[in-house]
């Protein structure tokens, strides 16, 4: 069994998991956790919770965690991508297959994003559609907006 904590935020509560290597997944609220474990003290994942609270607060604008990345190599590839998009910032499928040295894998980078199993931390809101229109987020697009619009009013902080 994994570690596992719930941390409130503005967008529900979220879950953290975690395994030795680092964090694992962030589930949203009512999605199935992993069974309960019982060391729920693990050091990522106290600072998982800590970074997260920054970032809501406005005074974190990237992550940085161990993280225990499950996937293919080109779903890790993309989500690992995601934490170079600027905070506050956007970019399209098309500008992410880019980076990635895929142009034509625009498809391929949609389908791993919607996989991406750490949401915020690793920001799969910051994609958006050749139009520049809200499209795709697993927590759905009212959370998306809020991040975002979270994220805007932020940026001009620093």
């Amino acid at each position: 069994m994994l570690p596992k904590r719930l941390v409130p935020t503005p967008v529900g509560e979220l879950t953290l998991v975690a395994s030795r290597s680092g964090l694992r997944r962030i589930l949203w609220a009512g999605q199935a956790p992993p069974e309960r474990c019982e060391d729920g003290s693990c050091d990522v994942l106290d600072e998982a919770a800590r970074q997260l609270r920054a970032y809501f607060a406005g005074d974190l604008r990237r992550f940085d965690l161990p993280l225990d990345l499950v996937g293919t190599e080109f779903q890790v590839a993309a989500w690992r991508a995601l934490a170079d998009i600027p905070f506050g910032t956007t970019v399209t499928y098309g500008e992410q297959a880019q980076r990635l040295g895929r142009p034509k894998a625009v498809r391929a980078v949609g389908a791993a994003n919607g996989r991406n199993p750490l949401p915020i931390v690793l920001p799969c809101h910051r994609i958006v559609g050749a139009d520049g229109s809200l499209v795709g987020f697993g927590g759905g697009l009212p959370r998306k907006r809020a991040l975002l619009e979270h994220e805007a009013r932020f940026a001009l902080r620093r």
